[in-house]
């Protein structure tokens, strides 16, 4: 499956037999392979690339001997490390004191990356291909490196064509008439004539911010401190945009290769650094590191606009400000689904005109959207009971509203009566249940009824049969 720098200097290839390696090189020594482990380990080496760039990727394209490696998307980042030979530099002797070997490739495309990363000499472990040197650095490698298949690879050897230069100057047409794509799609994507895009997973930040230290730290008055540079960049990004903080994390970088990460989550967009240093100051008590971290990364996973705001007139007014803090801390202390609140759907039948979602969920699509209520309807009732209950009514006509109705035990004259007003069902979930026992399938009529008390509630008749929904005040 996979042999050491010292295995291929002794003649052992990937996908030789056992028995042959070791007919070649007795003292060889074989371990079992494990490619679901190998997958674990590279995604943890993608996270742990999270300090150099936020677009980091698996590539799964197939290596000479199988395997696979990681793309890194460092537009505008490898300044931060001195150049770009530099941070290829800085990375593979990383890696290295991870027990790892890499070799590693900057280009302008994906494409070419891959190439100059598993075809270029082998002495070389970093290499860079500035702009405007792509065909060139490609020129002199195999035709394999474009990724081909083998089959196609070996149908161009026959034909003299065996390093990429020599296709540069062949007609496309004569090529196309060949092979069809599988040459020239390839080329062109390591060319940078047709656009070869990355997909990180998880996606990446919208902002992202990031800092290293010389030596690594794990106190944490460092750690807050760092935090605060991170937070007073990430602000000031925000306020740039015109964009506030949904979700935030933390990742902090060990120098054993593991990744400690903090979530946090607001119930509204936000870019006041003090209150969101105040969430993660908690957090930030539970972390323990015993050989510090080396470097740290902030990033807005969610967003959402935020406008200037109005100041107060008066100065110190913080009516608005304070349940938002006091709604963070607590979803942020007690955990996100502890904390709930109501969100309005788009429907006009009472029970599904909103839904419980924990407090610092993003607003839904429909989230905005007022549940109907006729121009000339009365306001619902300030509190709806979890189910409608049954009562029992009296009436002088059967159409006629209620003169007295028992609702738990207790008798209600009614003084005063408004409606009635008609709730039809949703004829679309109506259609998806055939059985008819769809709950809010049948037509509603709805009483507003006030008894000698003044207390005042929400009746509807269903048939014959009547139901409470709801009481006002």
């Amino acid at each position: 499956m996979a042999a050491s720098r010292a295995a291929v200097k002794s003649g052992i290839a990937p996908g030789m037999a056992l028995a042959d390696a070791r007919a070649m090189q007795p003292s060889l020594i074989a371990v079992d392979a494990d490619p679901a482990a190998d997958g674990r380990a590279l995604i943890s080496l993608a996270t742990w690339c999270g300090r150099y760039a936020p677009w980091v990727a698996v590539d799964n394209a197939t290596l000479p001997g199988g395997g696979a490696g990681l793309l890194l998307d460092v537009t505008g980042c490898a300044h931060l490390f001195g150049g770009e030979a530099e941070m290829l530099e800085h990375m593979v002797a990383r890696i290295g004191r991870l027990g790892l070997t890499a070799r590693a490739a900057m280009a302008a495309t994906p494409g070419a990356v891959r190439a100059l990363a598993r075809w270029a000499t082998a002495e070389r472990e970093c290499i860079v291909a500035g702009e405007g040197e792509t065909a060139a650095a490609l020129a002199p490698l195999p035709a394999a490196a474009l990724g081909i298949a083998p089959m196609t690879a070996a149908s161009l050897s026959m034909l003299g064509l065996r390093t990429i230069g020599q296709l540069y100057g062949l007609p496309r047409a004569a090529l196309a008439a060949r092979f069809g794509d599988a040459v020239t799609a390839p080329l062109d994507r390591a060319l940078g004539r047709i656009f070869e895009p990355i997909s990180p997973d998880p996606p990446p930040a919208h902002h992202v911010v990031r800092i290293a230290f010389p030596e690594p730290i794990g106190r944490i008055e460092g750690i807050a401190a760092a935090l605060d540079r991170l937070l007073a960049a990430l602000c000031e990004g925000l306020e740039r945009e015109g964009d506030g903080a949904r979700r935030l994390m933390l990742s902090l970088y060990e120098p054993d290769g593991r990744t400690r990460r903090v979530h946090l989550g607001l119930s509204m967009p936000s870019r006041d650094a003090a209150h969101i240093a105040r969430l993660f100051a908690p957090r930030l008590e539970d972390i323990d590191a015993a050989f510090g971290f080396d470097a740290m990364t902030l990033a807005a996973t969610e967003i959402d606009k935020l406008a200037p705001q109005q100041v107060a007139e008066t100065q110190g007014d913080t009516s608005t400000a304070v349940p938002t803090a006091l709604i963070d801390a607590l979803a942020n202390r007690l955990g996100e689904t502890n904390v709930l609140r109501y969100e309005a759907r788009e429907s006009h039948i009472p029970e599904r005109a909103a839904i419980v979602v924990p407090a610092i969920a993003s607003p839904t699509r429909t989230a905005a959207v007022t549940p109907f209520i006729p121009p000339a309807a009365p306001s619902r009732p300030l509190r709806l009971l979890p189910r409608p209950e049954p009562v029992q009514v009296m009436a002088l006509l059967p159409h006629d509203p209620p003169a007295m109705f028992h609702w738990r035990r207790v008798a209600h004259r009614v003084a005063r009566a408004e409606g009635p007003e008609r709730i039809a069902p949703e004829w679309w979930r109506v259609a998806e249940d055939s059985d008819g026992k769809n709950e809010g399938s049948e037509v509603r009529d709805y009483w507003r009824l006030e008894d000698e008390r003044g207390r005042r509630f929400w009746l509807y008749r269903l048939g014959l049969a009547w139901y409470l929904h709801g009481v006002y005040g």
